[in-house]
């Protein structure tokens, strides 16, 4: 299969763990413009040295991404300003969709059926920075797939919290290499996260233009949203799409609470992103 160069970004979330200002202590530290950023969710615009998504875009255009569709909400938003008038990325196009209103991962994504080209597409969040190496591996599948990390290196290179990683999904992967099943936020009594070695998914994905059928099938959750692992156990189950896994021992920084804000300036002081 041919590697994909185009890219989906889910930036729509209302991110409400960025805006609960618990400890004062969290706030106290940030800039006023970064308060700012915290108070309105906007994760994407978090000035980090430079806006946080620049620094996803970036990795991506250096992993051979050269499309890039971000989904928002309608309207305004910032980070459409930015990326049309305010900093234009050179190294790679952008696009925007809109999710009308805030129904969950699934519908998201379904949100951007038409503004991707055919063929596979890499999906991910705009508040974690991957490796660029694990985008460049998994946009090299051409098909589905995704990359799950070892939790302990999420841990001690990622700098995310033992008790954070382990609330996030979990995959079994099978002696192929292909992903057998995937636990949302599993008990710490589960088979999964009682392994000596455990892989999570931190949402990097490669699609095909199954998930979108299957992302229309799905019901909401008992949260009452629209979950995209449900999407990708439909598209699994249902209409057979074999999802090819790739490991990575690696970190990812994660910018979705203000206690992560410091810690991910540190981490990319120096870096200069050139998306």
């Amino acid at each position: 299969m041919t590697a994909t160069t185009q890219a989906v970004i889910l930036a729509r979330g209302l991110g409400t763990r960025m805006q609960r200002d618990d400890d004062s202590r969290e706030s106290a530290a940030l800039t006023a413009e970064q308060r700012a950023s915290a108070a309105a969710g906007q994760k994407g615009m978090m000035n980090v040295g430079r806006p946080f998504i620049e620094y996803v875009v970036s990795s991506l255009a250096d992993a051979g991404i050269t499309r890039v569709i971000l989904v928002v909400a309608p309207g305004p938003n910032p980070l459409r300003e930015h990326f049309t008038a305010t900093a234009p990325p050179r190294r790679v196009t952008v696009a925007f969709a809109e999710q009308l209103e805030p129904r969950g991962t699934a519908d998201a994504l379904y949100a951007a059926r038409d503004a991707v080209d055919r063929g596979a597409f890499l999906m991910l969040n705009s508040d974690n920075l991957y490796p660029t190496k694990a985008c460049h591996r998994l946009a090299a599948i051409g098909g589905n797939g995704l990359v799950a990390f070892e939790a302990d290196s999420l841990v001690r290179e990622g700098g995310i919290a033992a008790e954070k990683v382990l609330r996030f999904a979990l995959v079994d992967i099978g002696p192929d290499d292909t992903m057998h099943t995937i636990v949302e936020k599993p008990a710490p009594d589960h088979p999964l996260a009682r392994r000596t070695e455990r892989w999570v998914s931190m949402n990097l994905w490669s699609f095909t233009d199954v998930i979108f059928s299957a992302c229309r099938s799905v019901t909401p959750s008992a949260r009452g949203e629209l979950e995209l692992v449900d999407a990708v156990r439909i598209a699994k189950d249902e209409m057979g799409a074999t999802f090819h896994v790739i490991r990575e021992r690696a970190g990812v920084l994660d910018l979705s609470a203000r206690a992560d804000v410091g810690a991910v300036a540190q981490r990319l002081r120096g870096v200069t992103p050139r998306p």
